[in-house]
């Protein structure tokens, strides 16, 4: 990839996980219209649910998730007494015909909670919501919280898929990011797990951190594949320090350029798929007969705020402070702050402050990203289909950019507009062409590569 192209292509753009992006979302939408929009889901639809657990027992500097570090355990007890609040609420108001396929635990770290509050929170939900007995439960794991008897209480509440950030296990780079985490320690959560019937395991890999090294993701790699996780997120630091005070204690002389973390993502990339893992959008890998592969193979594969997904329910309900709900209405978010979210949920049952209400550009828009971010590409004759009224607008604005692009990063013809092999790294600045909010706000984004 030639210099000029990662200069061109590699500016800041949005992770689009939604769109409309977050910094658009505004505080018009309450919690009445939450209400509102909660009591409209379709009771023969399908749901999933995001807890949002916003405690650590350390902080990682290179962490961009809305959390906070305490050693002691009552902050995080007086947090899920509003949570199981919030979720009974939620429940009263959700139709009881739908049904919960997926539930996420996120964070923060999930690990930190006490066995017993593991189950009683699973209990809660099962006394709330109509949870399908097949339901997707993953977990996001810190092995320096794990021990036996919460191995036993994870196994207890249904967990199928446990995620465990890996980042890089070369000292250096942990001692610079304030993650220390041996490869032994993650193995023995891997055994563990997989010793209680988890079906699935994924590790979540970063690149462009102070001080990585391509010989330095080569033996954290290595040491992953020797796990044999069935799903690897490999992911560029984003080094947000205006958002994320605490990433200022990382040194920005220490950060790779942007050559450089173009190197070790394509090097990793390659790795991983001699390893036998199939690339799956624009960084995840998964093993052949994954779900996630499957459906990136069939393009039934989608996107949500938890990354790449094969969650094709309905709606997302998120629950717990900075949560952020995806119902067909539109975007809702909660409280951000821990206190005021309890002090909200303790007061009325919701903590919603802010969303977005979806026009139909909206939703023709995030069909669109959607597809380009899963499968390079979308197709003009569904794109019509859904948006008759709009598409035809959306389909003039790509043919304009692929015919105005003289770099060969994309190509359009009759019936659709693909992302070619050469512009994959920069779908990302791709999608932005299609972002209607991006020149209006004044978000700052991380890097595109």
């Amino acid at each position: 990839m030639s210099e000029r192209l990662l200069a061109k292509y590699s500016g800041a753009v949005p992770r689009y996980t939604s769109y409309p992006t977050a910094p658009h979302f505004h505080t018009g939408v309450n919690c009445d219209i939450y209400s509102q929009w909660l009591s409209e889901i379709d009771s023969r639809g399908s749901l999933s649910l995001y807890l949002h657990i916003p405690y650590c027992d350390r902080l990682c500097w290179f962490c961009a998730c809305h959390t906070k570090q305490t050693l002691r355990y009552e902050p995080i007890t007086a947090y899920l007494v509003s949570l199981r609040r919030e979720i009974e609420a939620v429940g009263a108001v959700v139709p009881a015909g739908a049904k919960v396929t997926a539930i996420h635990f996120g964070g923060g770290s999930p690990t930190m909670l006490r066995p017993e509050d593991m189950i009683d929170l699973m209990a809660c939900l099962r006394a709330s919501f109509n949870i399908a007995d097949d339901a997707e439960i993953s977990v996001e794991m810190d092995p320096n919280d794990l021990d036996d008897a919460r191995y036993d209480a994870l196994a207890e509440i249904g967990l199928t898929r446990a995620s465990l950030g890996v980042q890089d296990f070369d000292p250096v780079v942990q001692k610079a990011i304030n993650r220390i985490q041996t490869f032994e320690q993650t193995r023995s959560v891997v055994d563990a797990v997989r010793a209680r019937g988890v079906r699935s395991v994924n590790c979540d890999v970063l690149y462009g951190l102070p001080h990585q090294t391509l010989e330095g993701v080569e033996r954290t790699l290595s040491d992953i594949l020797s796990l044999s996780p069935d799903r690897v997120a490999l992911f560029g630091y984003a080094h947000v320090p205006w958002m994320k005070k605490h990433q200022t204690m990382i040194p920005e002389s220490a950060l790779p350029d942007v050559a450089e973390r173009f190197r070790q993502s394509s090097f990793a990339a390659r790795m991983l798929i001699e390893a036998g893992y199939e690339a799956v959008g624009i960084d995840h890998f998964a093993r052949p007969s994954d779900s996630l592969a499957v459906a990136a193979r069939s393009g039934t594969l989608r996107r949500n705020f938890q990354g790449y997904t094969t969650d094709t329910a309905d709606a997302l309900i998120g629950l717990g402070a900075s949560s952020i709900s995806q119902l067909p209405q539109g975007y809702v978010q909660n409280m951000p702050a821990t206190g005021e979210y309890q002090r909200m949920v303790e007061a009325g049952g919701l903590a919603a402050v802010r969303g977005k209400e979806l026009s139909e550009d909206d939703c023709m828009r995030a069909y669109v990203i959607e597809r380009l971010m899963c499968d390079f590409g979308f197709d003009f004759m569904p794109l019509l289909s859904r948006f008759p009224d709009v598409a035809h607008e959306l389909i003039a604005e790509a043919r304009a950019f692929a015919r105005g692009n003289p770099d060969d990063i994309c190509r359009v013809g009759n019936a659709a507009f693909r992302i070619t092999p050469e512009g994959r790294p920069f779908t990302r600045t791709i999608a932005a062409a299609f972002d209607r909010y991006l020149q209006r706000g004044q978000a700052r984004h991380s890097v595109a590569v």
